[in-house]
C-alpha cells in the first residue's frame, strides 16, 4: 500500500478553503453517561479509527502537488486528549469550549483530527471531535464515528474495526497522481462528475450529453475549450443569481465563533407531521430554521418584509455502495429561505416547492465539478470560484442521519450527538441537523460579528416546529392545503403563545 498519495482535486479545494476566520473543520460532540474510561477510549480509537489511513497521515504541500503522507512519528496521545472545562462546567462552558475549538487550527504537522474529552458538572463526559474537511465529508464521517461505537454496553473492549466498513480506495487516489495533463483532468474532474451524475435524481441533457460524447472519445478531452465552455455557461447562471437580502446575518467574518444547540425533537413526531402536511422531514426542519431566523430578526426590530436568505445545502452524490468511502463526494444547492411571511404553513410550502425544484436540477453536480476544477486550478482561480459561491449566501445548512438506535462508546452510553458544519468565505452561519436514537438535534454555529447570541435562534427552532405540529393536529385536512385558510388560526396561535411568529 502506497505511503504517499495525491489528494483528490475536490479534497484539495476544501483544504485550500481554510481561512483564519473560517476553518474547514467539522466539529461534533458525543455526550456520554458518566465518566468515560479515558484509557479505554484511547485504545478504541487506536484500534478502530486508525483502520482508516487518512487518520494516520499528514498533508504535505510540495512543489509537485499536495499529498497524503504517512506520519512515521504518529502518537495517539497527541490526538486523544483530556481538557478541563472552567467552573461550573455546565452547558454554557461546554459551548464556549466548542466555540474556542472552532477557532483553533488543527496542527498541520500531524494528521488533522483531534478528540478532546471533557467532564461536565453533571457527572457526564463529552467528547469534542474536530476533523478537517479534507479528510472526508459529513456523510462519510458519520460512518467513521459509528464504527467506533457498539450496539450494547457489554461489547468486547478489544473488538477490532468492523469488517463491513469500507476504507479509502487507493487505486483511485494513486491514479490521480500520474499520467499526462489530459488524463489527470479526466480522472479528477470528468470522472467524479460522471459518478455524481449517476447518483443524482436527474441531470440536464446538455451536460450529460457532453459527458457521454467525451467518454466515447477520450481524446476529445484535449479540447479544453468545449469543456470549459460548458462549465462557463453554468457558472454564468450561478453568477447571475441575484444577491439574497442584506440582513444582520451577513457581514465580514472574524475568527471568534459562537455555538448553540436545541433540546432534541422526537423524530417520530416530525415524520408524522410531515405525512399530514405532505412534506419531507428535511422540508419541515428547514422551514423551522427559517421561522427561527425570522423570529430573531423580529426580536431585534429588523424589517422582514420581502426578506429571503440563501443557504447552501449539501447534497450527497455518492454512488450506491460508496457511503463509507472517505473524501468529499457532495455538491451544493442554493436554497432561498422565505423569512417575510409570518405564516409557518406558507414558509413550509414555499420551502418544499423550492427544494423540489432543486432536486430536479443538476446544480449539485455542477458545484461538485466546480470544486474539482478549483482544486486543480491556481489558488487565485479558486478564490474567484469561492467568492462566487459564498458572496450571495448567508448560511450553510446540512441534515445528516445518525445512528437510529442507542450506541455505546468505550463502554459508556451515548446520550446525545451534536455536529457543526464549517462555513467558507464570509459566511457567518452554519446550521447542522443530526438525528440520533429517535431524536433530531439542531446545532448552530455563528460568527460573533453577525450573531453573538445564537442560543436565541436555537431555542426558537422547537417553537417553530410546534406551530406546524399544532396545525397538523387541529386543522381539518382540507384547510391545510391552503395556508391562507389558516392564517387567522396561525395569528391566534402566535398570540396565545406569547412569542413572535
Amino acid at each position: 500500500m502506497s505511503a504517499r498519495e495525491r489528494l483528490s482535486s475536490v479534497d484539495t479545494a476544501w483544504l485550500r478553503m481554510d481561512r483564519p476566520e473560517n476553518l474547514m473543520q467539522i466539529l461534533g460532540i458525543m455526550v456520554c453517561s458518566g465518566r468515560i474510561d479515558d484509557e479505554r477510549l484511547k485504545r478504541t480509537v487506536a484500534r478502530r479509527l486508525l483502520h482508516y489511513r487518512r487518520f494516520r497521515q499528514i498533508i504535505s504541500e510540495e512543489m509537485d502537488g499536495t499529498w497524503w503522507v504517512d506520519d512515521v512519528g504518529f502518537d495517539i496521545d497527541a490526538h486523544v486528549r483530556h481538557s478541563l472545562l472552567p467552573a461550573p462546567g455546565g452547558q454554557l462552558e461546554l459551548q464556549k469550549f466548542v466555540a474556542e475549538m472552532a477557532s483553533t487550527p488543527l496542527n498541520t504537522a500531524r494528521p488533522r483530527w483531534e478528540f478532546n474529552v471533557v467532564h461536565t458538572a453533571d457527572g457526564n463526559s463529552a467528547i469534542v471531535i474536530r476533523i478537517h474537511h479534507a479528510i472526508a465529508d459529513g456523510i462519510a464521517l458519520i460512518g467513521v464515528i459509528d464504527s467506533l461505537t457498539d450496539d450494547r454496553v457489554d461489547a468486547p473492549a478489544h473488538r477490532e474495526h468492523p469488517a463491513t466498513v469500507a476504507t479509502e480506495r487507493p487505486a483511485r487516489r494513486q491514479a490521480e497522481g500520474s499520467g499526462d495533463t489530459s488524463s489527470t483532468f479526466w480522472r479528477t474532474v470528468i470522472e467524479p462528475l460522471a459518478d455524481a451524475a449517476q447518483a443524482s435524481l436527474s441531470l440536464g441533457g446538455n451536460l450529460w450529453g457532453q459527458y457521454l460524447g467525451l467518454r466515447r472519445d477520450p481524446g476529445g478531452i484535449r479540447d479544453y475549450a468545449s469543456v470549459a465552455g460548458a462549465i462557463a455557461h453554468e457558472v454564468g447562471r450561478l453568477a447571475l443569481m441575484p444577491d439574497d437580502s442584506r440582513t444582520r446575518f451577513k457581514g465580514r467574518a472574524c475568527s471568534a465563533k459562537r455555538v448553540a444547540w436545541s433540546e432534541p425533537l422526537p423524530l417520530a413526531e416530525i415524520k408524522a407531521v410531515g405525512k399530514v402536511l405532505s412534506c419531507s422531514v428535511n422540508d419541515l426542519l428547514l422551514a423551522s430554521v427559517a421561522g427561527a431566523m425570522r423570529s430573531y430578526l423580529v426580536h431585534h426590530g429588523d424589517a422582514v418584509e420581502g426578506v429571503e436568505i440563501r443557504a447552501m445545502v449539501p447534497v450527497n452524490l455518492r454512488p450506491a455502495g460508496d457511503g463509507e468511502e472517505l473524501g468529499n463526494r457532495f455538491g451544493l444547492v442554493a436554497l432561498d429561505l422565505p423569512l417575510a411571511s409570518d405564516n409557518p404553513l406558507s414558509r413550509l410550502y414555499a420551502t418544499r416547492a423550492r427544494m423540489t425544484a432543486l432536486k430536479s436540477s443538476y446544480q449539485a453536480v455542477l458545484t461538485f465539478a466546480l470544486l474539482g476544477a478549483a482544486g486543480m486550478a491556481p489558488r487565485f482561480i479558486e478564490e474567484q470560484i469561492l467568492r462566487l459561491l459564498t458572496s450571495k449566501t448567508t448560511a450553510v445548512m446540512t441534515n445528516v442521519p445518525g445512528a437510529p438506535q442507542t450506541r455505546f462508546l468505550a463502554g459508556s452510553k451515548i446520550e446525545r450527538e451534536l455536529a457543526w458544519v464549517p462555513q467558507a468565505g464570509d459566511i457567518g452561519i452554519g446550521v447542522s441537523i443530526l438525528s440520533y436514537n429517535g431524536s433530531v438535534q439542531f446545532g448552530l454555529i455563528t460568527d460573533r460579528n453577525m450573531v453573538d447570541d445564537p442560543q436565541r435562534i436555537a431555542d426558537q427552532f422547537a417553537h417553530e416546529f410546534e406551530k406546524l405540529l399544532w396545525l397538523a393536529l387541529l386543522e381539518p385536512p382540507d384547510r391545510l392545503t391552503d395556508p391562507q385558510l389558516v392564517a387567522d388560526d396561525v395569528l391566534a396561535l402566535s398570540r396565545g403563545s406569547g412569542r413572535p411568529s
